[in-house]
């Protein structure tokens, strides 16, 4: 159930990501076309051509997916949205079902992606290759060989630094980001003593004792005690006959000839020991 959830995460982030900058976009330039049809009127048809004669006396005002761009894309948000997005996650991984930290991680990327695709310092190609490696990241839990996982998690760094336009401060932005995921993650574990209930499901953690009713082999516990005689030199280990039954036993490291009579002191599942009886 988890796996699908996160898929359907990883769908939204991509449709959202997708339709919201074209959709905004959109608007904000029938918006700024109408204004400017309406500053080349009253203008007399100054502007001819995007040729500007006078820019001192223009004056276009941002729509709201540009300024809401800018704010996204401000060098002290940037950090918080990654933060949340990676904070939400570790959570999401010590929690038992979805919840809102991992909605939040979800929106967190979504506002990221869609502020550096409307800023116009990320493409679609960039979102495709976040998405691809979530989508590596998540089937690293399943294939062995950690060969996917590590490329999936350079292919999400990579597509955060393709959308930056400075790399110092995305460098920055992503070491914050975690180090406050350890954080958190030391956190839960170390104070508040959670285990990621995500690998829960993955794990086999049953184990097979015989306070369970299980045994590797049959246990002769009542041979304990019981005599019988070596049927052949036991060198430690050969066979004897105990109450009627030929056994393979072993010795306690002494050499017994063949015909000695013989004591169980000890069984170990299939492995009877036996002593000399003098």
């Amino acid at each position: 159930m988890r796996i699908w959830q996160t898929a359907a995460g990883l769908i939204l982030i991509s449709l959202a990501i997708i339709i919201m900058p074209h959709y905004f976009s959109t608007k904000s330039e029938a918006v700024l076309a109408e204004s400017m049809e309406h500053t080349v009127s009253a203008k007399g048809g100054q502007f001819k051509e995007l040729a500007l004669e006078n820019t001192d006396n223009e004056s276009v005002n941002e729509g709201f997916s540009e300024k809401l761009a800018h704010f996204l894309t401000n060098p002290f948000i940037i950090p918080l949205l990654l933060t949340l997005a990676s904070v939400g996650f570790v959570i999401e991984l010590f929690s038992p079902g979805f919840g809102l930290w991992g909605l939040a991680a979800i929106i967190a990327m979504i506002l990221f992606f869609y502020g550096h695709l409307v800023a116009g310092t990320a493409g679609y190609e960039t979102v495709g290759l976040f998405v691809a490696g979530i989508i590596l990241i998540v089937l690293e839990l399943f294939l062995p060989g950690g060969i996917v996982g590590a490329l999936g998690l350079f292919a999400v760094i990579g597509s955060l630094f393709m959308a930056s336009g400075n790399l110092i401060h995305m460098a920055v932005s992503v070491l914050v980001a975690v180090t406050a995921s350890i954080l958190v993650s030391i956190l839960y574990v170390k104070v508040f003593d959670r285990k990621m209930n995500f690998f829960k499901r993955m794990i086999l953690t049953d184990q097979a004792n015989t306070d369970k009713g299980y045994v590797s082999n049959q246990n002769r516990l009542e041979l304990i005690g019981k005599q019988g005689r070596a049927m052949t030199d036991l060198r430690p280990s050969g066979t004897a006959v105990i109450e009627d039954e030929r056994v393979d036993v072993v010795t306690e490291g002494s050499f017994i000839t063949k015909g000695t009579l013989v004591k169980v002191m000890k069984t170990e599942g299939s492995r009877i020991v036996v002593r000399e009886v003098t």
